[in-house]
């Protein structure tokens, strides 16, 4: 702890002295509610609704509000909130994240917060991060509300619109992040109000607020429709990759070698940067592409493609590794969650890269899909009202917190104190030392009965560990994306006596692990951790499965100096004083400057995600305006407003930008060019010929004044063709629907090849993203005066007869995070046929005899 925190006490500390007192009155209220019949405890609701009506706010009726959720809880569930539960429930209704350690009874803890904010009627999200989680807590804390009067419902990716519907309206609406964020997206797709699902976005309480908010930030959640794109250039680049030899990373180049005019060396055909994630053709790749692909100059904007496409197919050979980043099944590329260790079933690289490992690993390039709607979920929680969070571990990232959402970071004590023993850290020189080390430790740990998980970051080293305690002949269970299903039931027995548990990062978080007796008396959990993980939270979380309510319990990780986040980010003295202090083969070091040295390098690169992750909101911020203004013109049509004044605008609007366009203020009037005039005008309004009479003695302000006059006519005429008036209203929302949709759906391709290119601007001393931000705000320009000329172009020609229905301008054909959910296993519809029954098909024999044979 810093100094300055020892003498005048921490952030958390200070707010916790302004709580305490609330929490004061709340457990004072505790006998005056045990005397309640239920009948009185469940009359609170109504009671505190009318109180609200009369102008009292939830801030004023909260302790009384939280003592009534405490002894339902009690009655209901046999569970009463603890002190520093009442304290986590105060800080997520101030609209904070409470970082309460594992074990500490999260869960318990929203019913709180959650019961308060729905008094007001607008709906409160409880935001989990898969489908067990929130049909779990619905059943299990939604009693809680129900017998207090309150509405729970449960969203599921399996459900209906009409069930997402109910599910929405009701007081308390359990969700995952994805459900809710596609939800919004789909919302502002549909073409009629009634199709609609969500209600305003008012508060929500997200578990594991980490995971959505900063783990997933950096992916959009994007709904997609099918590009006619081919998938050959894939195939071609991936043979051209397999060919070209990379090249060693050349010596930081200084500036004093720039003033002695030394050249950047270069070797092989592209340069790899691990630490940057990125690949560089050199010189000679380039010369080697041009030449394979027989085009002269590789930088032409007509071979942009193939460019990004061979840069794409040696990201997928050399950054992307098989049973780390991804693996492969059922001739299916699948990606494996880089925090979790889960397999994410549906989920697909984007700009291409998922096509380019499918066409490294031989499996179907499936075609590329065009982006149909999208927003990242920075942006979509930062739409709600008020919005708060819960976790283990979250003051790592407390300055993102506070400055992408808002939120500040509250430590929650633990109701009893941690007695787990963290251990320094046991740093080897080889991957191999550190590995035989960590398997005699287990064996050490399990001969006396203590139970032990390794935590791992890839699943090749949960499969390498597990291969050799077999050899040692201890029996152990394996939990890593591969096995997934079993997660539950692995995790609940990890804490049982003599049990060892191999297991990738998804373990980390989401489960309980209780002790048995034997396992308390034999020391608790050891954690074991193989790596230390780029992100110290991640770490932590692995920590914190261990010394749960005062469980004794202890922690290791262990390093060796060829693990990646020391090979890429340690220091070179680092492995200069290693190599000084003569530490004999297979012997560990245990230092302060190494443990110090590690965190120093995790601390740099939790800021370089930072900053990407900030770059990305600042990029999204001029797409999330953009945004803003289309969804809020469709949510005018979907509310049946009338379009006509909008129209009769665009009239005018058009009428003044084509003038504008083709006759400057300072040109006599001989000089106007008619004929571009009309070409440009009349093919949207169809006024009558602009001829140098009719525009004689007019100036140009007169001329747009007629014009618009003209024009507005026109629309009048149209109008008194359809005997009633809201026929002419309706097609008026269909046809503006209409063109927004199809060219909002084109802009954000558009905008998405911007980004893509405007890198090219740094090159030429340009901020790229005050570029981007310019460009942008100039296409939406663009696209908005031609949603205006279409629309008025369809209505200005429309017959009475015509018949016009709303219709989506593009077929969903999935989402970026489809199957990601858990999913209730398949019952078989017909029975099963074992080898020796009789075969269904009625030939008397034995089914292994006949179709069996077949099948």
């Amino acid at each position: 702890m810093k100094l300055i925190e020892k003498v005048f006490g921490t952030h958390s500390d200070h707010e916790l002295k302004r709580i305490y007192p609330i929490v004061d009155k709340i457990e004072a209220m505790r006998d005056t509610m045990m005397s309640l019949s239920d009948e009185e405890l469940r009359d609170k609701t109504r009671e505190f609704k009318q109180r609200l009506e009369s102008g009292e706010t939830l801030d004023d009726i909260l302790p009384e509000a939280f003592a009534t959720v405490r002894e339902a809880a009690r009655r209901v569930l046999n569970m009463e909130h603890y002190r520093v539960q009442l304290i986590g429930g105060i800080i997520l209704h101030q609209g904070r994240i409470a970082e309460m350690k594992t074990g500490e009874g999260k869960t318990l803890v929203s019913t709180l917060p959650a019961y308060l904010n729905a008094l007001d009627g607008k709906g409160v999200h409880i935001v989990t991060v898969n489908d067990y989680l929130a049909h779990r807590d619905a059943e299990w804390m939604g009693k809680v509300h129900e017998f207090l009067g309150l509405k729970v419902g449960v969203v599921l990716n399996s459900m209906t619109n009409d069930e997402r519907r109910v599910a929405y309206n009701c007081d308390i609406t359990y969700v995952t992040n994805n459900e809710l964020g596609f939800d919004y997206l789909r919302d502002n797709m549909v073409i009629y109000k009634a199709q609609l699902v969500q209600r305003e976005l008012h508060y929500a309480i997200i578990d594991e607020v980490d995971s959505v908010l900063i783990d997933e930030a950096r992916t959009p959640l994007i709904i997609s429709g099918q590009s006619g794109k081919s998938t050959k250039l894939y195939e071609v680049c991936d043979m051209l990759a397999r060919r070209l030899k990379r090249g060693e990373e050349s010596k930081e180049f200084s500036k004093m070698d720039a003033i002695m005019g030394e050249d950047i060396e270069e070797t092989g055909d592209f340069i790899v940067n691990e630490k940057d994630k990125q690949v560089n053709l050199t010189a000679e790749g380039v010369r080697r592409v041009e030449e394979f692909f027989k085009i002269e100059n590789l930088a032409d904007a007509e071979n942009i493609e193939i460019q990004h496409n061979m840069i794409l197919a040696l990201r997928a050979h050399y950054l992307m590794f098989r049973d780390q980043d991804y693996v492969v099944q059922e001739d299916k590329v699948i990606i494996v969650d880089e925090f979790t260790g889960r397999l994410m079933p549906g989920r697909r690289y984007s700009d291409g890269l998922h096509q380019a490992i499918e066409a490294k690993e031989h499996v179907q390039v499936k075609r590329e899909s065009k982006t149909l709607a999208t927003i990242t979920f920075q942006n979509f929680f930062n739409k709600y009202t008020k919005k708060s969070g819960m976790t283990g571990t979250a003051l790592t990232e407390e300055k993102e917190f506070r400055e992408i959402y808002g939120m500040d970071v509250v430590e929650i004590p633990t109701n009893r104190p941690v007695i787990r023993k963290d251990n320094q850290d046991a740093v080897y020189k080889t991957k191999k030392e550190k590995y035989k080390a960590v398997i005699d430790e287990i064996v050490e740990s399990h001969a006396k009965g203590q139970p032990v998980l390794v935590g791992t970051i890839t699943i090749e080293t949960s499969e390498l560990l597990s291969g050799m305690l077999k050899k040692k002949g201890i029996q152990h269970n394996v939990l890593n994306a591969k096995f997934h299903e079993l997660e539950a039931e692995i995790v609940a027995q990890a804490g049982v006596h003599g049990a060892v548990t191999i297991a990738t990062n998804m373990a980390g978080r989401g489960t309980d692990i209780k002790l048995d007796d034997a396992a308390r008396e034999a020391g608790g959990l050891k954690i074991i951790g193989t790596e230390r993980h780029e992100s110290r939270r991640i770490d932590n979380q692995l920590r914190g499965r261990s010394g749960r309510q005062g469980d004794p319990g202890e922690s290791r990780f262990y390093i060796s100096l060829e693990d990646d986040l020391m090979r890429l980010f340690g220091s070179e003295r680092m492995l200069t004083m290693f190599n000084t202090l003569g530490v004999p083969e297979g012997e560990q070091i245990e230092h302060k400057m190494l443990s110090n040295a590690i965190e120093t390098a995790q601390k740099k690169i939790e800021n370089n995600n930072f900053g990407i992750r900030k770059n990305l909101l600042q990029y999204d911020q001029v797409m999330n305006e953009q945004r803003e203004i289309i969804y809020e013109e469709r949510r005018r049509v979907l509310d049946g407003e009338s379009m006509r004044d909008s129209i009769y605008k665009m009239i005018t609007d058009i009428t003044e930008s084509c003038v504008d366009t083709v006759i400057g203020d300072d040109q006599d009037p001989e000089d106007w060019n008619l004929e571009e005039l009309n070409l440009m005008l009349r093919q949207i309004i169809p006024v009558a010929p602009i001829t140098p009479e009719k525009v004689a003695g007019l100036k140009k302000n007169q001329l747009k004044h007629k014009l618009k006059e003209e024009g507005v006519k026109l629309y009048e005429a149209k109008e008194a063709e359809f005997p009633e008036a809201e026929t002419l209203r309706e097609l008026e929302r269909v046809f503006l629907l209409k063109v927004i949709d199809r060219k909002w759906m084109d802009h954000i391709d558009d905008m998405d090849q911007l980004r893509q290119g405007i890198g090219l601007q740094a090159y030429g001393q340009r901020d790229p993203l005050v570029e981007y931000k310019m460009a942008g705000y100039e296409m939406f320009d663009v696209m908005t005066a031609s949603i205006q000329e279409d629309t008025v172009r369809i209505l200005m020609h429309i017959r009475v007869e015509e018949k016009a229905e709303r219709e989506q301008v593009a077929k969903v054909t999935g989402t970026n995070k489809d199957n990601s959910s858990v999913k209730a296993p398949k019952r078989r519809e017909s029975e099963k046929v074992y080898p020796n029954d009789p075969c269904p098909c009625g030939s008397g024999k034995k089914y292994k005899q006949c179709c069996g044979r077949r099948a």
